[in-house]
């Protein structure tokens, strides 16, 4: 099923692209953005992950550079019966997270120094569970390639008035104008269509995969208060890209409108408390979360290290044997 819903936005997004390009230049218009588009389609399938991942100055990180996050990653990625996913940190001081990868061999997750900083244990596994759910649900491969070719949708209509004067345009200034202002604005609403029922489902996926649906509710509200307030100049810069981030990064959505990428922070959380109540309410102290994310003891759901060993927010200072300084990054 979730290769026929690929497969169909596919299709749906090249006979979008082909529009824009009859709009702004005709059939030929229409033969090259088609040309385009299958080419973009290959691409994307195999190197979409890596640019989102480059547009945001993602960098890898593994067990030895950040042991904690790392290995909560891992213990999740088990709970949830899925391939270790390669693990990212964003230097970015909004708390948000996002998940990529064209499937869950070749998955990636990617949280922010912000997030990192500002959650507990307990709501980082919630966020790090979402993440996962998507990936465990395979949708991250759409949500990849529907931001790659939404933003060359809107780059084209963007570029569209330079073509106006093409003779092959059968409809002149209009169709140029038509692609200017409805072809962004298309390619936003079929974002939109993807993600929003697909948060609600990694919502509830993520709650079972880390066994605390509160956790993940109060990661959503503290990530949505940041997000109002912290500005996060690369997904500003690559906005087709919003949809992937566990809260839209490029705005505080109060309401679930038609022009939101995310369902309303508000209605998950309703919804995650609604799915707590259904578990019976488990998972609400530190003995269930100790359980569920598989530490061995208590005092690791410190989970970037404790204070009086000079641990950093991204994992234990030190080299090899913790003798020196080190970055957050190895």
């Amino acid at each position: 099923m979730n290769f026929i819903r690929t497969a169909m936005l596919l299709a749906a997004m090249t006979a979008l692209f082909m529009g824009v390009g009859f709009l702004i230049g005709g059939t030929g218009g229409m033969m090259i953005a088609f040309l385009i588009a299958l080419a973009m389609n290959f691409f994307s399938y195999w190197n979409a992950d890596k640019m989102v991942l480059r547009m945001h100055h993602a960098q890898e990180v593994d067990a030895r550079s950040a042991p904690e996050y790392y290995r909560l990653v891992e213990r999740l990625a088990r709970n949830a019966n899925l391939p270790m996913p390669k693990v990212y940190i964003v230097n970015n001081d909004q708390p948000n997270a996002f998940a990529t990868g064209r499937n869950p061999e070749h998955a990636a997750v990617a949280a922010t120094t912000g997030l990192l900083r500002t959650l507990s244990a307990e709501e980082v596994a919630g966020v790090m569970a979402h993440e996962l759910a998507h990936v465990k649900n395979r949708d991250t491969l759409t949500m990849t390639i529907t931001a790659t070719i939404a933003g060359a949708i809107s780059m084209l209509g963007n570029f569209a008035f330079f073509f106006g004067n093409n003779r092959n345009n059968p409809f002149g200034i209009v169709g140029v104008l038509v692609a200017m202002i409805v072809a962004p604005m298309a390619a936003m609403l079929v974002q939109m269509a993807i993600s929003r029922t697909r948060e609600y489902a990694a919502d509830r996926m993520g709650a079972e995969i880390c066994g605390q649906p509160l956790a993940l509710a109060s990661a959503l509200n503290k990530i949505a208060g940041g997000v109002s307030h912290i500005r996060n100049v690369d997904a500003e810069h690559a906005p087709a890209t919003a949809h992937m981030f566990i809260i839209n990064p490029l705005s505080g959505e109060k309401m679930d409108n038609l022009f939101s990428t995310h369902p309303a922070t508000q209605n998950r959380i309703a919804a995650l408390q609604k799915i707590d109540r259904d578990m019976g309410g488990r998972g609400r102290g530190d003995t269930q979360a100790t359980a569920s994310y598989g530490y061995d003891e208590p005092s690791a759901l410190r989970p970037w290290g404790d204070a009086s060993d000079n641990a950093g927010p991204w994992g234990r200072a030190g080299d090899d044997d913790d003798t020196g300084p080190r970055g957050p990054w190895g």
